[in-house]
């Protein structure tokens, strides 16, 4: 087997984005990672979509959101190793794949051997065997270590995401909060909704803030908003759901159960050191770290017999 790759990226939407899209973000990054360990990177994904260095196969997006995912034998280009899917696809192409699963399902759904989770416990909760912990590009984001009066909410405002726990904790805790990721209407003061973010002013957001609320009503299948804080410089308060107890150690922020919990600890943020919260993402979660597990990954695959994978 060749020590360099040709690795397919397949994604179903737009690469990369300005604003909201995680899995967009962790789809540029690893093949920029890639690339930059000397691999061949083609992404496969709608017009428009572009990663540095990469070769792009245009798919119209029309077909990638059809019900139960794409066929993609039409696209593969001819050498390459390895697919990595990270949107369903329609059935299992007749060369070497892997899928990245990046949301939660039932329980008893049940997964091809080649699916990689994003964490050890979005593993673990879905019985599958390999898991990747997301990666992200530090130069992307600003380092603070002096903060601002001002709390953080960054994602979706959904219920699971736990905004609603960030307005109530923080105005408990009496710290100012910053809404980002969307509108609702919220009446109270203190409280500042700046809808969705990107680019410069969520690299200012999250690097000024004093923390990062991470509330989560769901088993977070990683969390990557956690470690865009993080590498900014800043502390998170969350949840113990999901993956958050492996992504959010104590020198990093702090954990709880309750919003009780949550409010009683948010004073001892204070004390955190923002090199050390940024030298947690830096040793553990870059996208040089995850292209290189990921490598891993798909020199078992393409180890295995045919008939295996």
């Amino acid at each position: 087997m060749a020590s360099a790759l040709h690795v397919v990226l397949y994604h179903h939407t737009r690469v990369p984005v300005d604003r909201y899209g995680g899995i967009e973000r962790i789809v540029v990054w690893l093949g920029r990672a890639l690339i930059a360990l000397g691999h061949r990177v083609t992404l496969i994904a709608p017009p428009g979509s572009a990663i540095d260095g990469a070769t792009l196969v245009p798919i119209d997006p029309a077909i990638t959101h059809r019900p139960g995912g794409v066929d993609l034998r039409p696209y593969l280009p001819p050498g390459m190793d390895i697919l990595h899917a990270h949107a369903p696809l329609a059935r299992p192409p007749a060369v070497p794949f892997v899928w990245t699963f990046h949301g939660n399902l039932a329980p008893d759904h049940g997964f091809p051997a080649n699916t990689i989770a994003i964490s050890r416990d979005h593993a673990a909760r879905h019985g599958i065997a390999r898991w990747v912990y997301n990666g992200l590009d530090p130069a992307e984001y600003q380092f603070a270590g002096a903060k601002k009066d001002f709390d953080l909410f960054l994602g979706r405002l959904h219920s699971v995401k736990g905004w609603q726990w960030a307005v109530e904790g923080a105005q408990r805790a009496r710290h100012p909060i910053v809404i980002a990721g969307g509108w609702r209407p919220v009446l109270r003061r203190g409280v500042r909704m700046v809808g969705k973010v990107g680019g410069a002013e969520k690299r200012a957001l999250l690097a000024d803030a004093a923390c990062l609320w991470m509330p989560a009503q769901w088993d977070e299948p990683f969390g990557l908003t956690t470690i865009e804080a993080m590498v900014s410089g800043t502390p998170v308060l969350g949840t113990r759901r999901g993956a958050l107890p492996e992504i959010v150690t104590p020198d990093a922020g702090l954990l709880g159960d309750t919003l009780d919990e949550l409010v009683d600890l948010r004073p001892a943020l204070a004390a955190l050191d923002p090199e050390a919260i940024r030298a947690r993402v830096l040793h553990h979660f870059t996208h040089h770290i995850m292209a290189a597990r990921y490598l891993e990954v798909y020199r078992e695959i393409l180890s295995e017999p045919i008939g295996a994978r």
